[in-house]
């Protein structure tokens, strides 16, 4: 991170400057978030950074998260983490999965290892696949926000009564909140309202939307344990497939004692429910120790467990825009889609929800963008979710069919080998839009794929010689990335292909960063241009290059030497090869890369292709 900008600050440099009504809550806001877990502190986390938004968030909950449901934390998440600036935290502390066992029945009525493969492909991501409680990660986003300019922490033991909108208002949202302890209620006026309050969502009930799907029956238990076992893929993500007593889930947790296990019991039958069993953590701990049969298992205590029935539910809408009329409320997470925790996604796309729909909204508040940019959220996410849908569900049948059935239980293994990168969370693409672009120059960057995620890889910063990810370049601050991969021999002098860019984007009039950043504004402060150049950084010198590069910025005028990065061709921080290979870059063309504020690439581009990344970038951007 970058810090000092505008004079030196002594302390903790991620404590932001404080705004004026840092810590106050105000009757009238621009968003009002309900629900604190992790897609409302997502939320929340990613709109405190603007100094000009005001946010509230309340839950009906008396305080933050002790116990975390939903663990894993797939590679993508880990790379939106990197965004918020606290993935290393999450990596020290978490569990890393690296390599999943397949248990099958044996011809003596025990169990016995049929396979055992990788997590995590190699470079699929640089980050890895962590189970860390969902408490700490509420930590981290708690944090994120009390240092944020507006000092902002959630309201708790607050419960959302009722709501209604009036687009005459200024603040067309009127929300009534009711404190659970003392039943005093508060009317709080906003701008946009954001239902991030779970499958039983208060939001999603008052905008009328069902929850479309269906049950499959199926009852599992889910706990976690301190135990002493002589099963010796204790620390091993495990599938287990009994004879007869059913199937396991084995997540090995933190801190290297604790395991998760999704342990599955009988079907229900009729119009029976999950709390007509009237399960006990026994129940649970007999059930698993008759499945791992005839190894041991000795629980010595238990830290959390659980029941559920298996469904998978999505609604059809996000959003309450109606035929001329933008949005102005929004769910989001389980508030508009459920579905089974085994495939590790259920925090992942939620705050994947969340993230989509922050940036949007503060460019629509801030006046970036139109308001029309808010209806993309309800397009990109719900497709996302109800692929989730028709994975869980065929996910969760394979997995109860398999303890019956070996050859589903072998269709399983091959179900969940061929879907690891969709539980790393790295295969969502969305579809051509006015935010993703067609792909017509996709071969100047095969490997930048329109409308996924920006896949990072290694490189050296020019100034100080520092290798790193590129993709650490993406902070969760709301600006658009501009990625300019010079052509083999251009090293950025006049002439070539990088400067002519440069010089367009500083000085002419149709150039996106002159029409669309505000006067008085850092040049950067809505499009963020860096360079990759294909050259040994020991043979470049920065002054030398295009001052768009090395721009001055703040009240001192200071110069930002962090633009500027080479590939890494000494391989310091892993052996595969540069990042113009390994990310199909045209070295004789070079390529410019449009990245969204969500880490996602919006568009493959030319270098000279001045024309069409104004266009683009004007089809979302309000000239200022």
């Amino acid at each position: 991170m970058q810090f000092h900008l505008n004079g030196f600050r002594p302390g903790d440099p991620e404590l932001a400057e404080a705004a004026p009504d840092a810590g106050m809550r105000k009757p009238a806001v621009d968003v009002l978030i309900v629900g604190s877990g992790p897609t409302g502190l997502t939320l929340a986390a990613q709109l405190s950074a603007f100094p000009e938004i005001t946010t509230r968030i309340i839950d009906r909950r008396d305080g933050p998260l002790r116990y975390g449901q939903a663990d894993g934390i797939a590679c993508r998440s880990m790379e939106m983490f990197a965004a918020f600036g606290f993935a290393e935290r999450v990596a020290r502390e978490g569990y890393h999965v690296n390599e999943v066992t397949f248990w099958r029945p044996d011809a003596s009525g025990g169990i016995v290892r049929a396979d055992r493969i990788r997590d995590v492909e190699e470079d699929l991501s640089h980050m890895p696949h962590v189970i860390l409680s969902q408490a700490r990660v509420h930590d981290f986003l708690l944090e994120r926000m009390a240092k944020s300019p507006h000092r902002l922490t959630p309201e708790y033991a607050v419960e959302l009564v009722s709501f209604s909108r009036d687009d005459s208002a200024a603040h067309p949202v009127s929300a009534v909140v009711r404190r659970v302890d003392s039943g005093e209620t508060e009317t709080i006026s906003a701008r946009y309202l954001v239902g991030c309050d779970g499958a039983h969502s208060t939001v999603r009930r008052g905008l009328g939307f069902a929850m479309r799907g269906e049950a499959h029956r199926q009852l599992w238990g889910v706990m976690d344990v301190l135990a002493v076992t002589d099963f010796p893929d204790i620390r091993l993500k495990c599938a287990i497939r009994s004879a007869g007593a059913g199937s396991l889930l084995i997540i090995p947790r933190e801190g290297g004692y604790m395991v998760r296990l999704y342990i599955e019991l009988d079907a229900l039958h009729g119009d029976e429910r999950v709390a007509d069993r009237k399960l006990s953590a026994d129940m649970l701990i007999a059930k698993a120790q008759a499945i791992l049969a005839p190894y041991s298992l000795d629980v010595r205590e238990v830290a959390w467990w659980s029941a559920y029935e298996i469904g998978q539910r999505v609604t059809d809408r996000f959003d309450d825009a109606a035929e001329g009329r933008a949005p102005r409320i929004f769910i989001a997470g389980d508030a508009c889609h459920t579905h089974s925790p085994k495939a590790g996604q259920g925090m992942n796309v939620s705050m994947a929800d969340a993230f989509n729909l922050g940036w949007k909204l503060a460019h629509v508040i801030t006046g970036r963008a139109g308001p029309e940019l808010l209806a993309t959220y309800s397009a990109e996410r719900r497709a996302k979710a109800q692929e989730l849908i028709d994975f869980d569900r065929d996910m969760a049948r394979l997995f109860s069919e398999g303890a019956r059935d070996p050859e589903k239980a072998a269709e399983f293994e091959r179900y969940f080998q061929k879907h690891l990168r969709y539980t790393a969370g790295v295969e969502t693409r969305y579809e051509p839009s006015a935010l993703t672009g067609s792909g017509a120059h996709q071969a100047l960057a095969t490997g930048f794929v329109v409308g996924t995620r920006f896949h990072s890889a290694p490189v050296i910063r020019l100034a100080d010689a520092r290798p790193m990810q590129l993709g650490e370049v993406l902070e969760a601050d709301g600006r658009w990335r501009l990625i300019a991969f010079a052509p083999e021999g251009d090293r950025g002098v006049p002439g070539g292909a990088l400067a002519r860019l440069c010089d367009w984007l500083e000085t002419d009039a149709a150039s996106p960063i002159r029409r669309h950043t505000p006067e008085g504004a850092d040049i950067d402060s809505v499009i963020d241009l860096r360079a990759v150049i294909p050259a040994p950084h020991r043979e470049l010198e920065l002054p030398a290059l295009p001052a768009l590069l090395r721009p001055r910025k703040g009240r001192l005028g200071l110069v930002d030497h962090e633009k500027v990065f080479c590939p890494d061709h000494e391989g310091r921080l892993d052996a595969l090869p540069e990042i113009y290979t390994r990310r199909g870059i045209d070295r004789r063309r070079g390529a410019l890369v449009i990245i969204r504020p969500d880490q996602f690439v919006a568009e493959v581009l030319p270098l000279e292709a001045t024309g069409a990344l104004a266009a683009f970038l004007g089809g979302v951007l309000r000239a200022v």
